[in-house]
C-alpha cells in the first residue's frame, strides 16, 4: 500500500499535534513544521502529497508561497488554513487548492480525508 504523507506548516503547536496524531491514526506520514523556513525546506526534502499551509506565520505569509509551490509541485494538494475569515479569491484557478477556515473539525476532515494508507 502507497502511505500519503502529509507536511503541516503552522506556528500552532498544539494544533500540529492534534492534526498529526488524527492523520497518523489513519496510517499517514505526517511531518510537521513550526515556520515557513523550515516548512519550504520539508517540503522540497519529504515531498509530501498534502500540504496544509497556514497564513500568518513567524517568518512571512504562507499564503504567498502558494503559486510557487503549485507550480512546483503541480500534484500537490494545498491546503490553506488561517483562523481568519479572510478567504483568498486569488487561488481560483488553481485546481489543488482548497480553503479551510480553523479550527477545524473532525467531521469535515473525514468527509473529505478518507483518504487510506
Amino acid at each position: 500500500m502507497i502511505k500519503v504523507k502529509i507536511l503541516i506548516v503552522d506556528d500552532e503547536e498544539d494544533y500540529c499535534l492534534i492534526m498529526k496524531s488524527y492523520f497518523e491514526k489513519k496510517g499517514h506520514e505526517v511531518y510537521v513544521a513550526f515556520n515557513l523556513t523550515d516548512g519550504l525546506k520539508m517540503l522540497e526534502d519529504k515531498k509530501p502529497n498534502i500540504l496544509f499551509l497556514d497564513n500568518n506565520l513567524p517568518d512571512g505569509e504562507g499564503w504567498d508561497q502558494t503559486e510557487g509551490v503549485s507550480e512546483l509541485y503541480p500534484d500537490l494538494q494545498i491546503n490553506l488554513i488561517s483562523a481568519y475569515k479572510q478567504k483568498p479569491t486569488n487561488f481560483a484557478n488553481f485546481s489543488n487548492v482548497k480553503f479551510w477556515e480553523k479550527p477545524l473539525s473532525i467531521r469535515s476532515l473525514d468527509e473529505v480525508f478518507s483518504i487510506s494508507a
